[in-house]
């Protein structure tokens, strides 16, 4: 499975490994593969912790940092919002409509303390005053890779990463956004099919990648979108990716994070299962269908508002089901979802990180094997 993307980020296998749990970025990174901590989420000093953690666990073998860097959000213009800022943003209508939700499925409150942490915490870090300070965080330490995963890399980022001889990397739902993230000078282009988790398009992987691979050439090109086996990426490589950017797939191993009540629903779950929608961040991604996006698909729900106001509108709620949908049967567990693929399908056991980057090198092998045969027959 050598690539040029091996070459670029020093390793085994072309296999990145996109998480917002440290322990799968190690675990994948140990196997040989290449782990990248999602941080939107994180607090510069949040993210300070599990960086460190990070480069004690991998022993000097490479990982990265991932963040969303969108042009277009609420107060772009403005280079972004504080705390107060996305309060006073949030419509009374939307908040009334959420709080409607929490009630009717009897979602119990927050202890205090636990409000008073998402309250200092804040709204996601997308703009230049929220992201800026993790990047300093990211620098600080041996990473290989930085990926933009909602928009082109700012030139300055470009600029950074490169005077620090680090990889740039920029997620692309079309050929367009891959020719600007191509024109800007990114190291590596992800192309991004419909069928991923989180923020995706409506191209399918099985023809974006391709269209990506000629439009960029000779910029090395990764693979993702309902890919989870070693088939998968023996697809992705016919296609003429160099590697595969997978995340879903990790939410049900061993190591990761995930809300034991959503890793059930992602065990029992099927491909169909799945539904874009904007009811988490503002803008449209792939996630577990649930009475949650039910709510926000009926005809009489409200729209959902833009980044990053959607995400600071439901934070508490998102926290507050999580916190109570562990009672099996409850209203909160009727509502409990997060971001996935239509690969859940196929996430039907749970295993160490580890073991799922050997399986799909070993089927990626028999693949390999049973074309050379093809061929030579």
């Amino acid at each position: 499975m050598h690539t040029r993307v091996c070459d670029l980020l020093g390793i085994e296998f072309p296999i990145l490994a996109f998480s917002h749990c440290r322990d799968v970025v190690a675990a994948v990174t140990k196997a040989g593969g290449f782990g990248v901590l999602g941080a939107v989420a994180h607090t510069p000093d949040h993210l300070e912790v599990d960086m460190a953690w990070i480069d004690d666990e991998v022993g000097g073998k490479p990982y990265g940092v991932d963040l969303l860097l969108p042009q277009k959000y609420e107060g772009a213009d403005a280079g972004g919002l504080d705390r107060e800022a996305v309060r006073q943003l949030l419509p009374a209508e939307q908040q009334q409509f959420v709080d409607d939700i929490l009630r009717r499925y009897e979602v119990p409150d927050l202890p205090d303390d636990q409000r008073a942490e998402l309250t200092r915490r804040g709204a996601m870090n997308v703009s230049p005053r929220g992201y800026e300070p993790l990047l300093d965080v990211a620098f600080g330490h041996p990473i290989r890779l930085i990926a933009s995963a909602l928009g082109p890399p700012p030139p300055q980022l470009i600029e950074r990463a490169h005077a620090a001889d680090v990889a740039v990397a920029a997620l692309a739902g079309t050929k367009t956004h891959a020719e600007r993230h191509n024109a800007a000078g990114v190291d590596l282009i992800v192309a991004q099919g419909t069928e991923a988790g989180g923020h995706t398009g409506e191209v399918a992987t099985m023809v974006l990648v391709p269209e990506v691979v000629d439009a960029v050439a000779p910029t090395p090109v990764l693979a993702a979108g309902g890919i989870a086996t070693g088939r998968q990426i023996a697809a992705a490589m016919a296609l003429g990716a160099e590697g595969v950017w997978c995340g879903s797939v990790w939410l049900t191993t061993e190591e990761a994070e995930t809300q034991p009540t959503v890793k059930q629903k992602f065990l029992e779950a099927s491909s169909g299962d799945t539904i874009r929608s904007r009811s988490l961040t503002g803008k449209p991604a792939r996630m577990l269908r649930s009475a949650w996006t039910d709510e926000w698909e009926k005809p009489d729900a409200p729209p959902p508002l833009p980044m990053p106001l959607q995400s600071a509108l439901v934070a508490e709620a998102q926290v507050r089901v999580g916190r109570a949908a562990t009672r099996e049967g409850s209203g909160a567990e009727k509502l409990a979802n997060y971001f996935v693929g239509q690969v859940v399908g196929q996430m039907n056991q749970v295993r160490p990180a580890r073991q799922v980057v050997l399986d799909m090198v070993t089927e990626y092998a028999d693949v390999a094997e049973r074309f050379a045969a093809q061929v030579q027959t």
